[in-house]
């Protein structure tokens, strides 16, 4: 199994091939966060991009799906992200807590 697997929600992007695609249906996505999980269960289901599109509700059945991972930071590349604090309060509404960064992976970006 790969150790992280992203999985991105659509961000339709002007002047891409699916900038009019229509937004993926929520419990779809939930579906291959879920499915992710059964055929991954050791690997890392992290919620990236398109996450700021995304309800906290939403965002809470793919934790309860499988989901079990994010990417913070108010930017991913070409689309916004939620905050910090955004991020602090779905974790606590949850009661989850948010493990602190593998430094082994940190010394590999720097």
């Amino acid at each position: 199994h790969p150790e992280s697997v992203p999985i991105n929600a659509l961000v339709p992007v002007e002047g891409t091939p699916l900038a009019q695609a229509d937004r993926v249906n929520v419990f779809d996505f939930v579906r291959a966060i879920a499915t992710a999980r059964i055929l991954m269960p050791r690997s890392m289901v992290r919620l990236s991009a398109g996450r700021n599109e995304l309800s906290d509700e939403a965002q809470a059945l793919c934790f309860l799906a499988g989901a079990n991972s994010i990417f913070s930071g108010e930017k991913l590349l070409t689309t916004p992200n939620p905050n910090f604090d955004r991020d602090a309060r779905l974790f606590d509404s949850l009661g989850l807590v948010a493990k602190k960064p593998n430094k082994e992976d940190l010394a590999a970006v720097a």
